[in-house]
């Protein structure tokens, strides 16, 4: 049942009950003055998927430097209640830019994955990974052709992490022959893991249970250890900062996860930085001034250089 089910036991779109249903519109008095607005995409399949656009306005000629976030979810939920959060980290960076100059425009494009909210379809990683190079694949037309810098950094949380990493690594392999691909400066992965099968030995360390050796039925492995590799084969060390931010007290992911990947991201060259949130659960970084400040500091280093 875990190997015909997981997909179902991965992915979990309706919980809590009603989340579905959520409305933008019940959350945007918390978020101002952050405006959020929905899109409508198409996947690389041609399923529909819906993208949240978050982001203060400031005048054309003040700003001649924009960074773009694109922000991939955990496996439950959906992203109306993520927004006051992703609102408050805007809302710092809009404050601190406010007495920069030149100034820089932030703008968060948060991905609702296939099966989840308002998308279309079921969600599987073959079809998540197409929805989030649909994504970026918009981004890119919708924000590349500006005259104004632009940046691109890929925040993900929980399983949103191995997301994150996979499409960063794709987005690399992808645009080596575009003409004009945007820079990637950055990568925060939240409360992230190693991988599905590394993730089934941590949870499950005791050799007689049968969970750990059940990794060759996986139709999900995000696996950011692949993708870092393939990432430091393919950028110059320095060149995508990633910041690590672990719960102390995280109940889903073992500590260890962490500490694999900051190891293996040195061991790559790849430059890493990393924050524990005292006091946090799993799905808490974001709740803690701790966490959000991470962040905020973060971005604004990419926004600035």
């Amino acid at each position: 049942m875990v190997v015909l089910f997981q997909n179902k036991i991965i992915y979990m779109p309706s919980v809590p009950p009603f989340s579905r249903r959520e409305k933008m519109a019940d959350y945007a008095n918390i978020c101002k003055p952050v405006h959020w607005e929905e899109k409508r995409i198409r996947s690389l399949d041609g399923t529909e998927v819906a993208l949240c656009v978050g982001g203060i306005e400031i005048s054309a000629d003040r700003s001649n430097k924009e960074v773009i976030v694109v922000y991939f979810q955990g496996n439950a939920s959906s992203l109306p209640p993520r927004l006051p959060s992703l609102s408050n980290v805007l809302k710092a960076l809009n404050h601190h830019a406010a007495s920069q100059h030149p100034r820089t425009q932030y703008t968060i494009v948060a991905l609702s994955y296939r099966g989840f909210w308002t998308s279309r379809g079921r969600a599987s990683q073959k079809g998540i990974e197409q929805d989030a190079s649909a994504a970026l694949a918009w981004v890119q037309e919708t924000y590349g052709g500006l005259s104004r810098d632009m940046s691109l950094v890929l925040w993900g949380q929980s399983i949103g992490a191995g997301v994150a990493t996979d499409a960063a690594a794709r987005y690399l392999q992808q645009t080596q022959s575009s003409s004009k691909p945007l820079n990637i400066r950055g990568l925060i992965l939240e409360t992230p893991f190693v991988s599905v099968r590394n993730m089934l030995v941590a949870l499950y360390p005791q050799k007689w249970l049968p969970y750990r050796y059940l990794w060759p039925f996986l139709r999900n492995w995000w696996d950011s250890e692949a993708a870092l590799r393939t990432i430091a084969e393919r950028k110059q060390p320095g060149d995508m900062p990633i910041l690590l931010v672990a719960a102390s007290r995280d109940e889903v992911v073992p500590p260890d996860q962490a500490d694999q990947l900051e190891k293996l991201c040195r061991e790559l060259g790849l430059q890493v930085r990393r924050k524990d949130v005292p006091g946090a659960l799993h799905t808490e970084a974001m709740a803690k001034r701790e966490g959000q400040i991470a962040v905020v500091e973060f971005l604004n280093n990419v926004g600035t250089s």
